[in-house]
């Protein structure tokens, strides 16, 4: 547990992220920190909470850090009584945190079926309940569920996680209904993600001959923290990262069945490395891997930093707007030369 030692001050915003010691959570909890933001970083790992506690506060911003597991709802409540303690009122919360078992379904204990889903889709449910309680009676705050195109259409041999993710985006949208119909400021928001160079394809259990991999195209985490932090602060129902993301959820709902197949044929070796799986690694599907995490994986040779799809996304009012100015003109001119 750590903390910068400071009282709570009120000239930040205060957010929560999960699953903060590395991949998306430590990218995201470093983007708000740029942005002003005093962030609480929730995580099982220790060790990589106090490293990105120390890259938050390197930005200038202040941290407290504390070792939760999601899946149990009391441990994340008293982690939310903490961060207000320490930092201040909750302004946002990223609920982010997963564990995935890569194998055939044939092949995967239930029990880590379970475990899975305890995390992958509890652990936002009790994150979610934490910061309701605490935004409701104020009638303010942001939650933004890190989802996937995993949550849209399921791909064999990740179908534990692609469950829970389902689950979140029901979850979210009774959540949503509920919310609008008390008319309170609250919003829910999901940010749905491409493929990522994240250290969970060496952490999380694998059944598989070979090493995992994210399907391509890949991207670095970084770009899926400037959506989030973005979001936080441009509150939407959804926003789609990446064409790649964009493509699958369009693909999958015009033609089901054809995608179906075309996974089926594809989807074990786009899944995996040439590489042969190390079976002596741990995972950390019931404990975390206590070593050097970082934000990014192994798979920096082959990940893009950029898309232009997401500055589309984040400024699609202003194009709307002058796609509206651009008919206007040509209407006017359209109008002169009949005239």
């Amino acid at each position: 547990m750590r903390t910068n030692g400071r009282g709570p001050e009120r000239d930040a915003r205060v957010a929560v992220v999960t699953g903060a010691s590395a991949g998306v959570g430590r990218a995201t909890a470093r983007a708000l920190a740029g942005r002003g933001w005093a962030v609480g970083l929730l995580a099982r790992g220790q060790k990589g909470l106090d490293a990105t506690a120390a890259e938050v506060e390197a930005a200038g911003a202040r941290a407290t850090a504390l070792a939760v597991d999601v899946a149990d709802a009391a441990a994340v409540e008293d982690a939310a009584e903490a961060v207000e303690r320490r930092l201040g009122p909750i302004d946002a919360w990223v609920n982010n945190a997963m564990t995935s078992v890569f194998g055939p379904f044939a092949q995967i204990r239930l029990e880590d079926v379970r475990r899975v889903t305890e995390v992958t889709y509890l652990g936002y449910v009790h994150g979610t309940r934490a910061a309701l309680d605490r935004m409701r009676p104020r009638d303010r705050g942001v939650i933004v569920q890190v989802g996937s195109a995993l949550a849209f259409r399921g791909i064999p041999l990740q179908s534990a996680y692609c469950a829970a993710k389902h689950a979140v985006r029901g979850f979210d949208d009774s959540i949503r209904a509920e919310l609008l119909h008390e008319r309170t400021h609250v919003r829910i928001c999901e940010v749905h993600l491409p493929a990522l160079n994240t250290p969970q394809f060496r952490w999380v259990r694998s059944l598989l001959d070979r090493e995992a991999q994210p399907v391509p195209p890949i991207y670095q985490p970084e770009l899926a923290a400037e959506a989030i932090a973005w979001v936080l602060e441009h509150p939407r129902r959804s926003m789609w990262v990446g064409p790649s993301t964009v493509a699958s959820i369009v693909a999958s709902a015009i033609a089901p069945g054809l995608v179906d197949r075309y996974l089926g044929l594809t989807g074990f070796r786009s899944q995996q490395t040439p590489e042969r799986r190390d079976r002596t690694r741990p995972d950390n599907l019931y404990a975390p891997v206590e070593t050097e995490a970082a934000a990014r994986g192994p798979f920096d040779a082959r990940a893009s930093e950029r898309t232009v799809h997401l500055w589309l996304a984040e400024h699609r009012g202003l194009l709307a707007t002058g796609v509206a100015a651009g008919v206007a003109v040509a209407a006017a001119a359209r109008g002169r030369r009949k005239a």
